[in-house]
C-alpha cells in the first residue's frame, strides 16, 4: 500500500510538472544514496523519499468485530493507519541551483493546488497495481511539514549527505490491513430467560 501511495503521488506530480517543463523527471528513490556509488541515477531529478513512518494514534481503537454474514460475526485486527513523512528533493547543483529552486516551487505549487489524492480521482492511475487489496479505496492527504534548523541538521546527517533544496510533507492516513480473519463466532440472536417464583416456607 505504501508503494502504491508513492506511485500515485509521483505520477500526479510528474503529470503536473510536464505541463510546465517536460524535461523534468520525478523519481521515487532513496536520496541518502546520493553521495555513494549508486547516486548517479539521482542526479538532475526530483527525488521522492520516505524518511519516517508514524502510526496515527487517534485511530488505534477501532472495533475488531465485523458482521458480514447473517449467521456469524468475524473478528479481524483493525487496520493500521499511517502517516508517512515524504521528502521531496530538487537535486540540481552547481550552475543549476536556481533551476533546482524553480522546480522546488513547482512541487509546492502542485501540492497547494491539490492536497487530496485517491485512486478514483487520479488522472494517472494506470500505473497502480489494482490487484492489490485496498487499492481501490486508497486515499490520502498531503500537508506541509516544517522542520526546525536542528531537525534539518539531524535529517541530512542521517541521510549522510549535504543539504540540497528540499521540502517535506506529511502524507496522512494510509490504511494497511491484511484482512486476516482471527476467528468466527455465532451471533447471539435471542436470550432465553427462565424465571421461577420463590415460595415462602
Amino acid at each position: 500500500m505504501i508503494d502504491q501511495a508513492f506511485i500515485l503521488l509521483c505520477n500526479e506530480l510528474q503529470s503536473y510538472i510536464n505541463v510546465k517543463d517536460a524535461s523534468v523527471n520525478v523519481i521515487i528513490d532513496n536520496i541518502g544514496l546520493l553521495e555513494t556509488s549508486k547516486g548517479d541515477t539521482l542526479t538532475n531529478n526530483i527525488v521522492i523519499t520516505l524518511v519516517n513512518v508514524e502510526e496515527e494514534s487517534t485511530l488505534k481503537n477501532q472495533p475488531a468485530a465485523k458482521r458480514p454474514y447473517h449467521s456469524h460475526a468475524v473478528y479481524q485486527n483493525p487496520a493500521i493507519f499511517l502517516n508517512l513523512y515524504v521528502l521531496f528533493t530538487s537535486n540540481y547543483t552547481g550552475n543549476d541551483y536556481k533551476l533546482a529552486l524553480k522546480r522546488l516551487s513547482y512541487i509546492i505549487q502542485f501540492l497547494q493546488s491539490k492536497n487530496s489524492f485517491s485512486t478514483a480521482s487520479s488522472v494517472t492511475g494506470g500505473a497502480l497495481d489494482l490487484a492489490q487489496d485496498g487499492i481501490a479505496e486508497l486515499k490520502f492527504t498531503m500537508e506541509l511539514y516544517t522542520l526546525t534548523f536542528e531537525q534539518i541538521n539531524h535529517l541530512w546527517g542521517s541521510l549522510g549527505g549535504r543539504q540540497i533544496p528540499f521540502v517535506m510533507y506529511k502524507l496522512r492516513l494510509v490504511g494497511i490491513s491484511e484482512r486476516a480473519i482471527v476467528r468466527e463466532v455465532p451471533l447471539i440472536e435471542e436470550i432465553e430467560a427462565n424465571i421461577k417464583a420463590l415460595t415462602a416456607n
